[in-house]
């Protein structure tokens, strides 16, 4: 797979604020960051890569002038990028009260 590719597809019309990938599997030495605008990052990302198959090969996050992102993925070697959206909080959450614990000498009723 393209990584190059592969991001450009997944990004789709989405407008790109930041972008923060590491290149390497976590226990390699010669791990890389690659960081910046689209413009930046994507000519640092045009090389293979093995995505079904092994250990994760890219790490990191995309940010969207939205205020969504993508992150990598990655399940028994294969990885994907996943868009996110930030939940909303419910209107009709449940309500609750923080109270006190009743010790001697902290309730009205006790003598």
């Amino acid at each position: 797979m393209n990584a190059k590719e592969e991001l450009i597809e997944h990004i789709g019309d989405r407008e790109v604020k930041y972008v923060h990938i590491t290149v390497g599997d976590e226990w390699d030495d010669s791990q890389r960051t690659i960081a910046g605008t689209l413009a930046d990052v994507l000519p640092q990302l045009d090389f293979e890569y093995e995505n079904d198959y092994g250990v994760q090969e890219l790490f990191g996050n995309v940010w969207y002038t939205d205020g969504t992102w993508s992150e990598r993925g990655e399940y028994d070697g294969s990885e994907w990028w996943e868009h996110k959206l930030c939940p909303d909080i419910p209107n009709n959450g449940i309500r609750c009260r923080l109270e006190q614990p009743k010790t001697k000498g902290n309730t009205k009723d006790e003598r």
